[in-house]
């Protein structure tokens, strides 16, 4: 891989794989509909020589086309708010695959653990594990992957890399954590989706864009699900209390569960939409890295302690600057 794309460059997971690939010396296009939002994410990453910039629509596939031209890699970090998702992922994915598939180039899409549905076992699940999804989006979601892999788009090569919950420097306000550590990092209170006792798995987004990207670079990869691991599995409150601490500002973080974001989502769609997916922080599905380690090695994990800090340093940083 000499030459790759971005799509949703600008979002918490395509930042992530931007910095990692511009720092590997490989001539990376960040794609995306804001210049304003590419400039600032160029600027941020010290507007590196092997970095371009370029807008267009994820869902008009001869922006995709156009800007993918000479890529070896498509990586598809795109994404759809919650309450949109049943109706625009497909379309979405349809879109990138087309494009694709005319220019003959490999995909890597990012997508996330709903397909599996409930929890099976207490053990860490492999790539293999059965998808039962019992919920819109998880059968959006199994659709999608469906799509995917479709010999129709036999002109290429495809992987879906899987992410648990994550959070980092780059995430952004739309992750599951990334309002909590906001609003703890400006020592406002704050909200905890979910179930903060039960320990549930995160994965720090510079960690998994380093996983996604050993992978992309791995010809025997492609045609395949893959799990981008996290470090192990950490509560609501003890990410609480390390943020809090790099902060240096306890203010109170309350839990919120379905009555709330039903409330919530009154004024806010996207916070109706998570209800079907608390689930998740009570019965929490770990994914196996074996299948990972097998055929790239040891994963890359900062410890917790690590990981929060620094994402709350960088959030402060932002907000001193904005």
């Amino acid at each position: 891989m000499k030459k790759a794309i971005v799509l949703g460059a600008t979002g918490g997971t395509g930042t992530a794989l931007i910095n990692e690939l511009v720092s590997r010396g490989i001539e990376t296009t960040a794609f995306g509909r804001s210049q304003d939002k590419l400039e600032r994410l160029a600027e941020n990453a010290g507007n590196p020589s092997n970095l371009q910039l370029k807008t267009g629509d994820v869902f008009d596939t001869e922006d995709v086309f156009s800007a993918s031209k000479g890529t070896d890699v498509i990586f598809h970090s795109a994404s759809v708010p919650y309450h949109e998702m049943t109706a625009r992922l497909l379309p979405m994915g349809e879109s990138v695959m087309q494009a694709a598939n005319r220019l003959e180039t490999k995909v890597v899409a990012v997508d996330g653990i709903y397909p599996y549905g409930r929890r099976q076992t207490d053990n860490a699940i492999p790539e293999e594990h059965p998808k039962n999804p019992h919920t819109k989006k998880g059968k959006t979601k199994l659709e999608f992957e469906k799509m995917f892999f479709s010999p129709r788009w036999n002109r290429t090569q495809r992987m879906i890399v899987r992410l648990p919950d994550y959070y980092g420097p780059s995430a952004t306000k739309a992750s599951y954590l990334g309002a909590t550590l906001e609003a703890i990092a400006a020592g406002k209170p704050a909200i905890f989706i979910g179930n903060m006792h039960v320990p549930r798995e995160y994965v720090y987004l510079p960690d998994a864009a380093t996983m996604m990207t050993e992978l992309a670079f791995r010809e025997e990869a492609y045609g395949q699900n893959w799990h981008i691991p996290g470090e192990g599995i950490i509560s609501g409150r003890d990410i609480v209390k390390i943020a809090q601490k790099a902060s240096g500002q306890a203010k109170p973080v309350v839990p919120v569960g379905k009555t709330g974001l039903s409330l919530l989502g009154l004024f806010t769609p996207v916070m109706k939409e998570i209800v079907e997916m608390l689930y998740l922080t009570e019965e929490p599905l770990v994914l196996s890295g074996k299948k990972y380690e097998r055929l790239a090695g040891p994963i890359p994990a900062v410890s917790f302690e690590k990981g929060i800090t620094e994402t709350i340093h960088a959030i402060m940083q932002r907000q001193v600057i904005s």
